[in-house]
């Protein structure tokens, strides 16, 4: 079993289960005409999203790495006409193409994204004091994970998901003596879920369209 079966079933999952509309082809779409990369999550994977979101009746929702704004559409639309997502992106281009896409998803009162790197843009949120946030998903420079699962525990409830993308690196993940940065980054991220005593955890391996990696679910417990 290879690449070309993975993407098959994930093709036949996401039509019978997933039920992808026009807008979020669309979003998928105007990120390519952009030239932006191929990166953002998967249909299935966004349904995931969607689901937690929805099971976790969340009503704030963090993202650290909104790209073309594909997954935010899809945890948007899990919140109440009252919620609120939080969207934070590097890249002004990037943002651009976003928002036009969470616009035409109608999502403009619910959504807000912010411009800059998340370093800076995650303690002027705290500096806030808004209400914590339900369910935070990070997806953004794998370096900068471990960071952010920092900033993620001070800014979620007790009882919250903490989500990371990209976690598995097709594997890599398991090499110790990687000098990937990327790999080192996940694998920060992932001993510092293990030995915080505030979260409980686990990693969700994937295949499909995406190749091969994973998610990480944690839970803030206290």
């Amino acid at each position: 079993m290879g690449q070309a079966q993975w993407t098959e079933v994930d093709t036949f999952l996401s039509s019978l289960l997933v039920g992808e509309d026009e807008v979020l082809t669309e979003a998928t779409a105007a990120a390519k005409r952009a030239g932006l990369p191929p990166i953002s999550v998967s249909a299935a994977q966004g349904k995931l999203l969607y689901l937690l979101a929805k099971i976790q009746g969340a009503k704030r929702v963090l993202e650290i790495g909104t790209l073309g704004g594909y997954s935010a559409i899809w945890m948007a639309r899990a919140l109440p006409s009252d919620g609120h997502l939080v969207s934070l992106e590097y890249s002004p281009r990037h943002a651009e193409v976003a928002s036009g896409n969470i616009a035409r998803a109608g999502l403009v009162g619910i959504v807000e994204i912010r411009v800059g790197a998340a370093a800076d843009t995650l303690p002027k949120l705290a500096a806030e004091g808004a209400e914590p946030f339900d369910m935070v998903f990070i997806d953004a420079d794998k370096g900068g994970y471990p960071n952010y699962l920092d900033w993620a525990l001070k800014l979620t409830r007790v009882g919250g998901l903490i989500v990371a993308d990209n976690v598995v690196r097709g594997g890599a993940v398991a090499d110790g003596l990687s000098r990937d940065p990327n790999v080192q980054g996940v694998r920060s991220y992932l001993e510092k879920v293990a030995a915080d005593p505030r979260l409980e955890g686990t990693v969700m391996q994937t295949v499909g369209v995406k190749g091969y990696d994973g998610l990480s679910i944690a839970r803030v417990i206290a």
